[in-house]
């Protein structure tokens, strides 16, 4: 009963990749699986001290812009309380040596931060800069030298 048809098999073999990234995005891709270095996969993660530290500066510019009226109104548009602000705040009380410090540290790859925010809270509430390097210290944190300013933002010298 056939009508002269034939049926024939087709197989094709590829090379298909999954991988699931952040908030359970999903990325596909053909071919050989790409060469990634462990830095590439993982790079850590920015430390709590570090993200707590570049918003107390955003903040400060909200507040100093006009775009919120007081640290009230950052307290009720981030749902914490008017404390936790104030908590935050004080980091800008730091040496502004110890803040590049904290917006330098390094990416913690796993476990715990090595440096917690009590601990930096016990630094900012002592008001004269040159204890508050001596606290630091004491936490066993050296001052470390600064990062290289990127050419274009280094002065010119006069020859």
């Amino acid at each position: 009963m056939s009508n002269g048809t034939t049926t024939q098999t087709l197989t094709f073999t590829s090379n298909l990749h999954l991988q699931r990234h952040a908030k359970g995005r999903l990325e596909m891709w053909t071919g050989e699986v790409p060469a990634r270095s462990i830095e590439q996969t993982y790079a850590g993660r920015v430390p709590r001290i570090a993200r707590l530290m570049a918003l107390a500066i955003r903040f400060e510019d909200l507040v100093r812009r006009g775009e919120v009226q007081d640290y009230a109104d950052l307290a009720r548009l981030g749902h914490v309380t008017r404390a936790r602000v104030s908590q935050i705040m004080n980091l800008l009380m730091l040496a502004p040596e110890l803040q590049e410090q904290i917006l330098y540290l390094p990416p913690v790859e796993f476990g715990r931060d090595p440096l917690k925010e009590w601990q930096v809270r016990s630094v900012a509430k002592q008001p004269i800069w040159a204890k508050q390097r001596r606290r630091w210290r004491a936490l066993g944190l050296p001052l470390a030298h600064k990062p290289p300013i990127p050419s274009v933002l280094q002065p010119r010298r006069k020859h």
